[in-house]
């Protein structure tokens, strides 16, 4: 999670995007804490690679330690000081490469329930998709085995793409193959790529199998993340999840479920939802808004409000209706 996320400003330009909330959560809190529902295991540690501590910092590394030990496990920190690619990343973490192991991008969530098949030597977590050739997508053998990567292929290849999240019955393995790669300065598009380790362990005849997720939802701009918001509302509704907090106050109000409404909200003369997540102490009067993520400690009046991402610490009056407002923002 080294990354600035460009795409998402202007909410990650105070706010890394791994850390902006979705239905009421953080990205990589939410995601971390998906895929140990699907390990169904102990875990030990959990390593995160971040970005110049000048715009992680030290509240960054607070929340993840928090995550960590809320699952039980160490809380592990690393740098990648510069963007030299996924394989580059993951050897920043060279420390905690061994045993079995899970390795996700942190700018994308699940739905997901598999057995994960731990006879393989790797598994690859896919998505099958109605057009694979805007992704990369995997080679299967007769024998349900991936043989092959191949990168946004112009013939049909198969219909699972790579969504970034992997396990290693012994990431060790990867890590052998990821420093030939740096030694021999293996480089695509400018960057050492956690492909080119891969591609060196079916060399070596290491066994990688597919795990193909239900929902795999984007959180690269403001667009899919709205969308995102709208399908993890559903999902937790019909998991059964509290989604609005007993403290949010309503005054000639309606919330239209699902929602996430967060503690010491105040809503009043409005109609939230559906598919509306606010952040704490925010406050919203005389406004109509749906399909929206509203972050923290923020004001809207006077709104009418869908398809809609207002950061924390902003304020809002006036009749626009497609907005992306960044942190401590002020439209009047």
């Amino acid at each position: 999670m080294a990354g600035r996320g460009s795409r998402l400003r202007p909410h990650t330009l105070t706010v890394p995007k791994p850390l902006v909330p979705v239905a009421g959560k953080p990205i990589v809190h939410r995601l971390v804490s998906d895929i140990a529902e699907v390990l169904n295991e102990e875990i030990e540690e959990i390593a995160f690679i971040l970005g110049d501590p000048a715009f992680f910092g030290e509240d960054v590394v607070l929340s993840l330690t928090e995550l960590a030990e809320s699952l039980g496990a160490k809380a592990s920190i690393y740098r990648q000081l510069q963007p030299k690619g996924t394989g580059h990343a993951i050897m920043c973490a060279e420390p905690s490469l061994s045993g079995p192991a899970v390795i996700a991008y942190a700018d994308t969530l699940i739905r997901a329930d598999f057995n994960l098949d731990k006879s393989a030597d790797a598994v690859i977590w896919t998505k099958q998709v109605a057009n694979p050739e805007a992704y990369g997508v995997v080679k299967m053998n007769a024998a349900n085995e991936i043989v092959e990567l191949v990168e946004k292929p112009s013939a049909f290849v198969s219909d699972l793409a790579v969504i970034g999240i992997y396990y290693f019955k012994d990431v060790a393995a990867l890590k052998k193959e990821l420093q030939y790669v740096l030694d021999n300065e293996i480089i695509h598009g400018g960057e050492y790529q956690i492909n080119d380790g891969i591609k060196r362990m079916m060399e070596q005849g290491l066994i990688f199998k597919p795990g193909t997720v239900e929902e795999w939802m984007d959180c690269g701009n403001k667009e899919v993340t709205v969308e995102t918001n709208r399908k993890m509302l559903q999902f937790l509704e019909q998991d059964g999840k509290p989604l609005v907090s007993e403290t949010c106050t309503l005054e000639n109000s309606e919330i239209i479920a699902p929602c996430f409404i967060a503690d010491g909200v105040s809503i009043k003369n409005s109609t939230v939802g559906p598919h509306v997540s606010i952040g704490e102490g925010t406050k919203i009067e005389d406004s109509n808004v749906s399909n929206s993520i509203v972050q923290s400690h923020s004001v809207l009046k006077n709104a009418r409000l869908d398809n809609a991402m207002i950061g924390n610490h902003a304020t809002f009056n006036g009749n626009f209706t497609n907005v992306s407002l960044g942190d401590y923002s002020e439209l009047k």
